[in-house]
C-alpha cells in the first residue's frame, strides 16, 4: 500500500509508511547517514499533523491550519531537512519550493525592488476566473543581510514578510519560514512589527536549545 490513499476524496496516511518514505527520500538527498531521531518526534508529529490537515490533532497540539510554519532551532538541528522533505509525503498539488533568504537578499542587489513584488503580489497562479496563493518557505531567515541596491537599502526580508503577511489577511497566502534567531533576535533585526505579524501568521514549532548538530 501507498503512504497514503483517497477515499470519497478524504486522504488517509498511514504514519509509519510517510516516516519511512521521508527518510528515503532523506537519504536520496542528504546521503546514507540520514535519519530521524525518536528525540525529534514531536516536532516531527506536529509537522505531520499540520501538514496532513488533520485538524483533530492541530487542535489539541495547539496549531492553527490557516497559518504557516516558524521553525526555530540551532544550527544544524534539522530544520530545513525536515521542511524540505515534508512535502513529498503530498500530493503534488501541495508541494511547495524552499528559498534561501539569502539567495532574496541577492536577487534584491540585482533586480531592486521588483524582487519584494516577486515573494509577495506575485505569489500567485492565474488562471481563468482563479487566483491561487501559491505557498513559500523563507529558508534559514536571518543568514541574509542588508544589500544596496544603487544606494537604497532595505531590509529586503522584513518588507517581503510584512507585504506577504498583508496577502495572508487578504487572500489567504501562507508562509513557512525556518531561522536559528530566537523571537528577541528576530525583533532586534526585523523590528517589532514584523516579529508581531509572524506570530499571527505563523504557527511556532521550536526545537530544543539542547538539540545537536547533525550534520556530518
Amino acid at each position: 500500500m501507498n503512504h497514503y490513499q483517497t477515499i470519497n476524496n478524504i486522504i488517509y496516511y498511514d504514519f509509519q509508511k510517510s516516516l519511512d518514505l521521508i527518510t528515503r527520500k532523506g537519504k536520496a538527498i542528504y546521503g546514507p547517514h540520514f535519519k530521524l531521531y525518536n528525540e525529534d518526534r514531536p516536532i516531527i508529529n506536529k509537522l505531520f499533523a499540520y501538514f496532513i490537515h488533520d485538524p483533530e490533532e492541530c487542535q489539541r497540539l495547539g496549531m492553527d491550519l490557516r497559518k504557516g510554519i516558524l521553525l526555530l532551532g540551532p544550527v544544524g538541528c534539522g530544520k530545513t531537512a525536515l521542511l524540505k522533505l515534508m512535502p513529498s509525503i503530498l500530493p503534488k498539488h501541495q508541494h511547495f519550493p524552499l528559498k534561501a533568504c539569502r539567495d532574496i537578499s541577492f536577487e534584491f542587489k540585482k533586480d531592486g525592488f521588483d524582487t519584494i513584488h516577486r515573494y509577495s503580489k506575485r505569489s500567485f497562479t492565474i488562471s481563468p476566473g482563479q487566483r491561487i496563493p501559491k505557498t513559500i518557505c523563507l529558508d534559514d531567515l536571518g543568514a541574509e543581510s542588508n544589500i544596496k541596491h544603487y544606494g537604497s537599502e532595505c531590509n529586503v526580508l522584513a518588507e517581503v514578510l510584512l507585504s506577504r503577511y498583508d496577502l495572508f489577511i487578504s487572500d489567504k497566502l501562507i508562509t513557512h519560514a525556518t531561522t536559528n534567531l530566537s523571537a528577541q533576535d528576530i525583533e532586534k533585526l526585523y523590528g517589532k512589527r514584523v516579529r508581531s505579524r509572524l506570530r499571527e501568521m505563523m504557527n511556532v514549532i521550536i526545537f530544543p536549545e539542547h538539540s545537536p548538530d547533525k550534520r556530518h
